[in-house]
């Protein structure tokens, strides 16, 4: 009986430990996680701009936001344009990058580290280092092109949408490939070698071993790393802050930084500032990243059960 009697004791004092663990983890997930999402539930009803009465106006924000603001549609379009584009070209890049690193062969692990770095650098320091770089006037980009006889005229990198968006895309790509190319190697690493010596006597050529071992066996980490690329390209702010703050005429605006301005007046839009309007954006971006994150994670099922 007292054996039993210490054992409920025990177990009780580990339960209580156990809360008091939690506890902290609890509350920081209250405050900064579900206050802010009701707080923007409850803004995206009213009008206010952080002065006087809130007023509130019903579902307006949420109409105006997807039947009258072509602006939101098209920092939109161009975030959907970043995402796809990274995904085009950074994950073969990422790949063979790895396998490269993945060969043990004379400096691989010198390489190793210099493809990672641009991942430790701060990204408002990468877009401050690359705008002077793609400067139009002085920038060392136009001057190495003006050097090999490429251009006979400096190029206005940031003159255009088309341009300012793919000189972001570039910075964007050159900062986190390292990051994926390390997620690869990981992949590349847990395959077992036996398979490869296997099918080396069975006659199979590198391209063979790399479409029927090394491709399905990478199918679940390649899920992950698409997921993250998607959701991190979309959630890009500081970048496009920083390299070109929505110019020329807010054309190259993403989502986020739309609704960054709507929340703080960042810069010379500080006119717009609507913490109703902006977390009305807030709630229909989330939904919008909801569905494509499902659907997404419905259609790669395949992926993940290799």
């Amino acid at each position: 009986m007292a054996k039993i009697l210490r054992k409920r004791n025990y177990d009780a004092v580990g339960k209580t430990q156990e809360i008091l663990m939690l506890l902290p983890m609890f509350i920081g997930f209250l405050m900064f996680v579900v206050y802010p999402i009701l707080w923007v539930l409850r803004w995206a009803l009213y009008d206010y701009g952080g002065y006087g009465a809130p007023i509130y106006i019903g579902f307006e924000n949420f109409i105006r936001a997807l039947t009258r603001d072509n602006k939101f549609w098209l920092a939109l379009i161009n975030t959907f344009y970043l995402a796809v584009m990274k995904l085009v070209i950074e994950l073969p890049l990422a790949l063979a990058l790895a396998f490269f690193v993945n060969k043990k062969v004379k400096g691989s692990s010198f390489f190793r580290v210099v493809f990672f770095l641009p991942t430790v650098f701060s990204v408002a320091v990468i877009g401050l280092v690359f705008t002077i770089l793609f400067s139009a006037y002085n920038g060392m980009v136009n001057a190495f092109l003006s050097f090999l006889g490429l251009i006979k005229e400096n190029i206005n990198w940031f003159g255009t949408r088309f341009m300012s968006l793919n000189v972001v895309l570039v910075v964007s790509i050159w900062s986190t490939f390292g990051l994926n190319m390390i997620y690869f190697l990981m992949g590349l690493q847990n395959i077992p070698k036996e398979l490869y010596e296997c099918s080396m006597l069975d006659g199979a050529s590198g391209l063979k071993q790399f479409f029927y071992i090394t491709i399905p066996l990478l199918a679940p980490v390649m899920q992950v790393i698409i997921l993250l690329s998607l959701l991190g390209t979309m959630k890009i702010t500081d970048l496009l802050l920083v390299m070109t703050n929505g110019q020329p005429g807010g054309q190259t605006e993403a989502v986020m930084t739309y609704i960054f301005k709507f929340f703080f007046g960042y810069g010379s839009n500080s006119a717009r500032m609507s913490y109703g309007y902006g977390s009305a954006l807030s709630i229909i971006t989330a939904v919008i990243l909801g569905i494509l994150t499902v659907i997404y994670l419905k259609n790669s099922q395949k992926m993940k059960d290799v």
